[in-house]
């Protein structure tokens, strides 16, 4: 007999048939993994084009997802402070309607700055920047008074510009004065600034870290004055302040954050340590204290709940009229900004809470003196990813075959299934979060839910349709073994 070989979507049917499923499950597994591993490259392998190229075509879900999950785990369990090192000195409402409006002159900033001083602090901090010169100064007043006013004139210009007597208080106090990194040119920035220098302690990670190519900065009179220069920062992503960067680069030259520059000066120390190696940066120290960083010289915050932290603020006024008991700033790290409607800046913590800035600031020194970081390091990502990869790999293989205990269990209780993978994802869920609570690891449990379950949405529609042919055809065997027997029995004997 002579045999014809079977049509071509014959022959195809019956290798998807025999597969069941396993080719599109495997694209969906290295297709999704990909799409993963790019919305967060790992530092210890130099990144293609192709991975920029694939985060702009293509919605970062990824990305979201682990920051909205890392924002949860610190929502269910935020941090609590052991310690109180900083105190916050506010110019808040009550100041402002007792000093004068923003900004002050700046004898009157000088009157604080010596106020505080003359409560032995460690160090202060100013979440301030004077890019230009006070036009309250007697000299700038002289200069707009009529020739009439000559010899009035001459008597303001004799007497030290705002500047000068600020200048005085700087240099007399461990000050440090704060300075906004710019991106871009802008009136009163510059290309310079006065900062100590940082050792670094293997590769330059001067390519690693966040760099800037302007700043916002004093002037160079109250510079040369202050004991430090630091640089405001935060990190932005989608409007909540997730992580802050402890050193960034200006130029060609790394500049420490306000908090890093304010440990420095309280330690007596000349320099503060950058530790790298070609990934990046690996830990940032100064004194005896190595804080572990993310390769771009960053730290993910844990925060505490601002209800937590009130106690620490002090207003600028209660100190001005010297009503604070002089132990509140004794031997404290002292951060002054500004609180006042209208003239801070607001925040938004992983907590979902609304924050001053200078809160920001003070909650990154809390978290250093107490030693309690989060960390997310390059291993972490290779090991989900070896995870995923396994795991996907283990249900590819397993799942389609029709006589595995889990094929049985899919034709007998198909809705048992979505109850299966919601406990495993559930369970999955709950390690990550010990771990974060235990150890204080970021471990992505999304990425595992989003790529395990599409993997196993490709073997989910098949195995039900596949069970109801079988539900059919073993209905239509019955009817028709009773047909039979109804024939049988109806039929006339001889």
């Amino acid at each position: 007999m002579k045999r014809y070989d079977a049509p071509w979507p014959a022959r195809i049917r019956r290798l998807l048939k025999k597969v069941q499923g396993r080719p599109m499950a495997l694209v969906v597994l290295f297709g999704l993994s990909l799409l993963n591993l790019c919305s967060e490259w790992p530092s210890d392998i130099a990144r293609p084009a192709y991975v920029n190229a694939l985060n702009e075509a293509l919605p970062d879900y990824f990305q979201t997802a682990r920051q909205l999950l890392f924002d949860q785990y610190q929502r269910r369990f935020p941090r609590i402070p052991t310690a109180q090192p900083v105190t916050i000195v506010e110019i808040d409402e009550e100041t402002l309607a007792t000093v004068g409006q923003w900004p002050w002159p700046r004898n009157r900033l000088a009157e604080l700055v010596d106020a505080i001083a003359a409560k032995k602090p460690l160090a202060i901090g100013l979440d301030i920047y004077m890019p230009e010169p006070d036009q309250t100064s007697p000299d700038k007043v002289a200069a707009n008074l009529p020739k009439s006013a000559a010899a009035l004139a001459a008597g303001l210009r004799a007497l030290p510009s705002h500047e000068a007597i600020l200048a005085r208080s700087l240099r007399a106090a461990p000050t440090i004065l704060g300075a906004a990194a710019l991106d871009h040119a802008a009136f009163g920035s510059s290309t310079d600034l006065r900062s100590a220098p940082i050792l670094v302690h293997g590769t330059d990670p001067i390519g690693s870290v966040r760099r800037f190519d302007y700043v916002l900065a004093s002037l160079p009179e109250l510079q040369a004055a202050a004991h430090g220069q630091a640089l405001l920062s935060v990190a932005l992503e989608q409007g909540v302040v997730r992580h802050i960067p402890l050193v960034m680069g200006f130029n060609e030259k790394l500049v420490p954050n306000l908090p890093m520059e304010m440990l420095r000066l309280a330690t007596g120390s000349a320099a503060l340590d950058v530790f790298a190696d070609p990934s990046g940066v690996q830990a940032v120290g100064v004194a005896d204290v190595q804080v572990p960083t993310q390769p771009g010289g960053d730290i993910w915050l844990h925060f505490a709940s601002i209800r937590s932290t009130l106690s620490r603020y002090v207003s600028a006024r209660d100190i001005l009229q010297g009503k604070v008991d002089p132990e509140r700033l004794r031997d404290k790290l002292v951060l002054v900004g500004l609180t006042g409607a209208g003239v801070t800046d607001m925040r938004t913590t992983a907590l979902g809470e609304l924050v001053p800035g200078i809160e920001i600031q003070a909650q990154v020194i809390e978290t250093i003196v107490e030693g309690r970081f989060l960390q997310r390091p390059t291993w972490l990502k290779w090991a989900e990813s070896a995870f995923i990869m396994m795991f996907g790999l283990l249900i590819i293989w397993y799942v389609p075959r029709p006589h595995s205990r889990f094929a049985v269990f899919i034709r007998v209780v198909p809705r048992g299934v979505a109850a299966l993978g919601v406990f495993l994802h559930l369970l999955n869920l709950l390690c990550c979060f010990y771990i974060f609570v235990r150890f204080g690891l970021l471990v992505d449990a999304t990425s595992t839910f989003i790529i395990l379950s599409a993997v196993m949405g490709c073997f989910f529609s098949p195995a039900l349709l596949h069970a109801d042919e079988q539900a059919r055809a073993e209905t239509a065997r019955a009817l028709a073994r009773e047909s039979d027997s109804e024939r049988t029995g109806n039929a006339p004997r001889s």
